[in-house]
């Protein structure tokens, strides 16, 4: 099965999984607005606690503490649109976000890379390039979050970089958290380059931005004025959340969501004070901590039920929703990480989550990312979607006519039926020895899944590259800014 079209979720006439009722979906936003409204945020950024003034919050001045009136945040989140399109460099690699449509992507930032022995490295600028090229060729990777942070960049130029290589080696939408804001100033200045001008690119965005909420209801300087830089200039917004249970959030997951909730309502609500209108998400990434290691945990099924539940917050305030899956805690491509990825991945599909991120070759929480991974991942991606297609049954699927053909004891093997759907009908994984028997494996060298995806990878790395900038543009931006640096080969 290729992924030829947007995948939806057949089970959608009937509902999505639901790991909230209705009436618990309730119980959770208002205990988000009480805490918005009564207990507050964190804000020490001038300009924000200034705007937040002028719009009718009360601001605590010396705490530097913000307390939002209800019609405030209902209004505001009703600003934000319900839906809104993500584009490509390429034609035709546009996402839809909002509705019933489920796209899967990368996400980041992994400090290290997995080598084929095993063995783990600092990430490096050559290792953005590399995932691009195989997100851009793999099926199931639908957008691209910049995976890594180079290690080999100076910071100062970091994102423009990052941005670079990215959009030259994908022509899916590309996004990425900002290191800085001249940083965030000289990336939009290079897309909008590419698209002709800010107004174009604000009008068909194929750049987005990442930036946080500090848990328990904070928000740093630097990530405050990112935000605000970010909405003005009216590009897709990510603002993160990412509360662990029992640490920066309550031990019981109805409490860490209570406080999730308030968070990525607040990254909402203050992008639309900023600019009305700006396309964000309902952004969040709970997880759970192991209270025998004080270690967090970012594959555990508890972190896996937020994440479903934060796909059914998200729909309940018509946002798309910025939800987590596919993280392991394992350190290795084993048979964890692969079980905690699938089981993620299909939960929050399933809950109806619109931009699944952090999917492809994540392990160890999130720390470290594998080449062998991301193309596992892409398989378990596969099958979540033929899942999500479910079964059709058109006249041609039941096969009548086939069924009367075949008769008593015959054959469907060579019947036309089967030629005209065989394709169509069943999903063959890449990594899978389908129709293999034990005898065949062993004689092939007996590789296992982790052997053979390393071995995918570089056979499609040694494809030839594609530019997605034009020539002349190419030039013109290596003219423009400094720091652009090329790649070290690993």
């Amino acid at each position: 099965m290729n992924r030829t079209k947007t995948v939806e979720v057949k089970s959608a006439r009937d509902g999505f999984y639901r790991v909230l009722s209705d009436t618990e979906i309730v119980q959770i936003h208002e205990a988000s607005i009480k805490i918005l409204s009564e207990v507050g945020f964190e804000v020490s950024f001038t300009p924000l606690l200034e705007l937040l003034e002028e719009k009718g919050a009360q601001v605590d001045w010396v705490q530097k503490r913000v307390f939002l009136p209800p019609k405030l945040i209902s209004l505001s989140v009703k600003q934000a649109p319900e839906q809104f399109v993500y584009y490509g460099l390429e034609d035709g690699r546009e996402i839809y976000l909002g509705g019933e449509r489920i796209y899967f992507g990368t996400g980041g930032k992994a400090l290290y890379v997995m080598e084929g022995d095993g063995k783990r490295r600092p990430a490096l600028l050559e290792d953005i390039v590399c995932f691009a090229r195989l997100s851009d060729m793999l099926d199931f990777v639908d957008f691209f979050i910049i995976p890594v942070h180079s290690h080999d960049v100076n910071v100062n130029y970091l994102d423009i970089n990052d941005f670079y290589h990215a959009l030259k080696n994908t022509g899916k939408p590309v996004m990425g958290g900002i290191f800085s804001v001249e940083g965030l100033h000289r990336v939009v200045e290079m897309c909008s380059l590419l698209a002709g001008s800010t107004e174009k690119l604000r009008q068909r965005p194929f750049v987005g931005f990442i930036t946080a909420i500090t848990s328990p209801l904070k928000i740093e300087n630097d990530s405050a004025e990112i935000l605000m830089e970010t909405a003005r200039y009216g590009l897709p917004l990510v603002v993160s959340t990412a509360p662990i249970a029992g640490v920066s959030a309550p031990v019981t997951l109805a409490g860490t969501l209570a406080v999730q909730n308030a968070e990525s309502l607040l990254g909402v609500i203050l992008s639309q004070l900023v600019n009305p209108g700006t396309p964000v998400f309902y952004s969040a990434v709970p997880c759970t901590m192991d209270m025998r290691s004080g270690t967090f945990l970012m594959g555990s099924i508890e972190s896996g039920l937020m994440n479903a539940a934060v796909a059914q917050m998200a729909r309940f305030y018509h946002l798309p929703s910025y939800v987590t899956v596919g993280v392991t805690d394992s350190k290795v491509p084993d048979a964890q990480a692969a079980i905690e990825s699938a089981t993620s991945c299909l939960l929050g599909a399933l809950a109806g989550g619109s931009f699944l991120h952090q999917m492809f070759g994540f392990l160890d929480g999130a720390l470290t990312i594998s080449y062998a991974q991301f193309l596992i991942d892409n398989d378990i991606v596969g099958s979540c979607c033929r899942a999500l297609q479910g079964i059709e049954l058109t006249p041609q699927c039941i096969a009548a006519e086939a069924i009367a053909d075949v008769g008593c004891g015959g054959s469907y093997l060579m019947h036309r039926h089967t030629i005209e759907h065989m394709r169509g009908e069943m999903f063959a994984p890449q990594l899978k020895l389908l129709g293999h028997g034990y005898r065949k494996w062993l004689n092939a060298d007996a590789r296992d899944t982790r052997q053979k995806a390393e071995e995918i990878a570089r056979s499609l790395l040694e494809q030839p590259s594609r530019n997605y900038i034009e020539a002349h543009l190419d030039s013109k931006i290596l003219g423009s800014f400094r720091g652009l640096v090329e790649p070290v080969c690993k």
